[in-house]
C-alpha cells in the first residue's frame, strides 16, 4: 500500500486491507471483498459499524451543536456522566471525560499523586496504553523499553499472584491498577478471589484500586464494566473504546474518597465529553439496554466458548462474554488469523499461540456459525 508509506509515519507497519464501509458485524475493503469483523476495532465497535442508534444520535448532534469546550455545560455530558455514575451502583461516583483508555489512564496517575503518595503497582503484561504516564503502568517490555527512562516508582508483578502484590503493596502505595481481565497479554483471567484479595490489600493499606476497564467494559464480557463478578467496587475505574460505539471517547469514573480528590484546575481535556461523542455514548447504553445485550452476551459467549474448545489443535479457550481468547497446543495462531482473513474473517493473532476474537455485541447466530465454520477450517488447513 504505497500511498500509506508516502504519507504517514510507519508506527503501525504497512496495513494490508484498506476498509471502506461496513454494517454490522461486516465491513468492505477498496476491493469488494466482504469480511466478518470479529475484532470490532480491538472491542470498540460494540453494535457494529454504522448502527441506526448512533448514526441517528451523532447526525442529530453534529447538526445541532457540534464543540463547546469544558468552559460550558451541555446536556449530553450531564446526562451521560448520570448514566455511568448508575451503572457503578455508586451514587458518590463522579466522572471526567477524555478521548481514550491512555488518556482515562493518566487521568487515573494523576488522580493517586493527590493522595500525596508516588508508588505504583502495577502488573507484567498488562497494557494501559501508549502516552508515556500511561505507557510507564504497561508491563510490557517490548513497548517500554525503547522509551525509558519512564515515571518511576512503577513496580510490575505477576498478574494473578496475590503473594507478590502483598510484598510490594504498602503504605507508600498510592494506587494498584489491574484490568479484571487482561486483554492484549491474550485474555487472561485472574485465579478466583484475585479481585476480592486486592480490594481488601487497598483498603488495608489506603491504596487507590483501579481498575482499567478499557477493554473489559461497555458490555464486552455481559457486564457494564467487567469487574462485577467479583462483588466488590474499584476505587477508580477507567474506561473507553466500546464506551463511544466507534467515536473516541474516553471517562475515568472516581468513586468514594477519590471522586473528591481533584480540584478546578487539576485535569482538564479540550474534547473530553463533547456534545458528539457523548451522543454516541448515550445512544450505545440506550441500544444495551433496550435490546438487552448483556444477557445475550453472556449467553452467546458461553455457546462459543464451548464450541470453539471442541476444534482439533485449540488447547483453552478463556474469557468473558464476547472478549475471548483461543489459545492453541503449537504457535500456529498468526498463521490461522491470517488463513482467516483470507477466507473472509478479521481476527487478532495476540501471540505465536493465542488469538482475540472482540466480535460486536449485535452479532447474529449466523454471523457466528460462519466465523466457527471459518475459523475451524483455517485451523485444520494449518494443521494440514
Amino acid at each position: 500500500m504505497k500511498n500509506w508509506e508516502k504519507s504517514l509515519q510507519a508506527n503501525y507497519g504497512t496495513p494490508k486491507i484498506e476498509l471502506v464501509s461496513g454494517k454490522g458485524a461486516k465491513v468492505v475493503d477498496c476491493k469488494g471483498n466482504i469480511y466478518l469483523d470479529f475484532l470490532a476495532g480491538i472491542a470498540t465497535n460494540v453494535l457494529g459499524h454504522a448502527h441506526p442508534a448512533v448514526v441517528k444520535a451523532v447526525s442529530k448532534q453534529i447538526a445541532t451543536l457540534g464543540h463547546v469546550s469544558n468552559f460550558y455545560a451541555h446536556p449530553n455530558v450531564l446526562e451521560l456522566s448520570a448514566k455511568l455514575i448508575s451503572m457503578t451502583g455508586d451514587k458518590s461516583a463522579r466522572v471526567f471525560f477524555c478521548n481514550s483508555g491512555a488518556e482515562a489512564n493518566e487521568a487515573a496517575l494523576k488522580l493517586s499523586r493527590k493522595t500525596g503518595r508516588t508508588r505504583i503497582v502495577a502488573t507484567k503484561d498488562s497494557f494501559h496504553g501508549r502516552t508515556m504516564g500511561a505507557l510507564s503502568l504497561t508491563g510490557q517490555p517490548g513497548k517500554r523499553d525503547p522509551f525509558k527512562p519512564l515515571i518511576k516508582d512503577v513496580t510490575h508483578v505477576p498478574y494473578g499472584d496475590m503473594g507478590a502484590m502483598l510484598k510490594k503493596v504498602g503504605k507508600k502505595t498510592a494506587m494498584v491498577i489491574v484490568e479484571p481481565i487482561m486483554g492484549e497479554a491474550g485474555v487472561i483471567v485472574p485465579p478466583h478471589g484475585y479481585l476480592q484479595a486486592l480490594r481488601e490489600l487497598c483498603d488495608e493499606t489506603g491504596a487507590l484500586l483501579v481498575f482499567d476497564c478499557v477493554q473489559t467494559g461497555m458490555g464486552r464480557t455481559g457486564d457494564w464494566f467487567g469487574y462485577e463478578y467479583s462483588g466488590i467496587k474499584p476505587d477508580v475505574i477507567t474506561l473507553a473504546k466500546g464506551l463511544g460505539g466507534g467515536l473516541p471517547l474516553g471517562a475515568m469514573i472516581a468513586l468514594g474518597d477519590a471522586a473528591t480528590l481533584f480540584q478546578p484546575g487539576d485535569h482538564g481535556s479540550t474534547f473530553g465529553g463533547n456534545p458528539v461523542a457523548t451522543a454516541a455514548g448515550l445512544a450505545v447504553i440506550d441500544t444495551i439496554e433496550k435490546k438487552s445485550l448483556l444477557a445475550r452476551v453472556n449467553q452467546i459467549g458461553v455457546e462459543l466458548m464451548a464450541d470453539l474448545a471442541l476444534i482439533e489443535g485449540v488447547h483453552s479457550v478463556r474469557g468473558a462474554g464476547l472478549l475471548i481468547g483461543i489459545e492453541f497446543s503449537s504457535p500456529i495462531a498468526k498463521q490461522v488469523a491470517a488463513i482467516c482473513e483470507a477466507k473472509g474473517v478479521l481476527v487478532n493473532g495476540n501471540s505465536e499461540t493465542v488469538i482475540r476474537i472482540a466480535p460486536p455485541l449485535i452479532v447474529t447466530d449466523a454471523e457466528i456459525s460462519k466465523f466457527l465454520k471459518i475459523f475451524t477450517e483455517s485451523v485444520h488447513e494449518v494443521k494440514e
